[in-house]
């Protein structure tokens, strides 16, 4: 099923990312994880790229176990930065053979030592630029993208952001997915912000629970996400306390998916870091909310 599709329906509805193992020898002990999650039957699951900068055949790998053993529609993430054209086009290929037809269109991080490396002569430079490969490879694919509540970190401003944005959704992104944040107000302000400037592709909220006190740290170091005092505060006082942390951090997602629901949202994406029991804290403190 095409995720656009279930983002047509208004039942609220909740969906998870996860992650491939790094190696080989973790494979079975993500697999079990993912297979957990898979359980709560939730609207779809994403699984991302080449964790850490593992292979993608695990990525593959994953999400076709999720899709053939519990029927919950995938979401298989394909990054294209310092990649070939042959490359992307092979990986597109063996996404099709696993009869995935949800693509999520990155660019990816630059790798590590490259940062400062002359990009004029790479084949993709942007996602925008996968995104139209993938359209004109498969029109039937369903194409998600990534957007920014709180600007990318590249980019010199918020306008000059969604000006890029747009640029992608008129590319072919069929839905948006943002990266985490944990003040709701920002989000509700991007919406604003980008529906003005005509991009009325359906938006997805990631919500990432924070669960234990050295996630903060990595959390705005990826994505530089701005922590509220109300956060900050719940760190501070639950954070040397592992149990406790773990209780409070998804109460707060918890907190931030209701109100998300209460204002119109009908999907949220939750990051689940392959915690089944996160994942099933969070949808049993909705179990009323979700009907499940």
């Amino acid at each position: 099923m095409k995720i656009i599709d279930l983002l047509k329906n208004e039942k609220l509805s909740m969906s998870f990312e996860v992650f491939p193992p790094k190696t080989e020898s973790g494979f079975e002990s993500v697999k079990s994880a993912t297979e957990e999650i898979a359980k709560l039957n939730p609207a779809f699951m994403s699984v991302t790229y080449g964790a850490g900068g593992g292979t993608s055949k695990y990525t593959l790998d994953i999400a076709k176990n999720i899709k053939e053993l519990y029927g919950v529609p995938t979401l298989a993430h394909l990054t294209c930065v310092s990649s070939t054209k042959q490359t992307v086009k092979d990986k597109i290929e063996q996404i099709k053979a696993a009869g995935i037809t949800n693509i999520m269109a990155l660019r990816g991080d630059i790798p590590k030592g490259m940062e400062n490396a002359d990009r004029s002569e790479w084949d993709y430079k942007y996602a925008v630029e996968l995104v139209r490969e993938l359209k004109a490879y498969n029109p039937d694919f369903c194409i998600g993208g990534a957007c920014y509540p709180e600007i990318h970190p590249e980019s010199i401003n918020q306008r000059d952001d969604i000006l890029h944005l747009k640029e992608k959704v008129d590319a072919g992104c069929d839905f948006l997915t943002t990266q985490m944040f944990f003040d709701n107000n920002l989000l509700y302000n991007f919406l604003y912000k980008i529906r003005e400037q005509g991009i009325t592709v359906p938006i997805i909220p990631g919500i990432m629970p924070i669960t234990n006190a050295n996630q903060v740290e990595r959390a705005v170091k990826l994505s530089g996400s701005f922590m509220p005092q109300r956060f900050k505060s719940l760190v501070d006082k639950f954070g040397s306390d592992p149990a406790a942390m773990k209780q409070a951090g998804i109460a707060y997602a918890t907190d931030q998916i209701i109100d998300l629901y209460a204002n119109g949202i009908t999907n949220v994406h939750v990051y689940s870091m392959n915690k089944p029991d996160v994942a099933e804290k969070i949808l049993s403190n909705l179990s009323d909310i979700l009907g499940k």
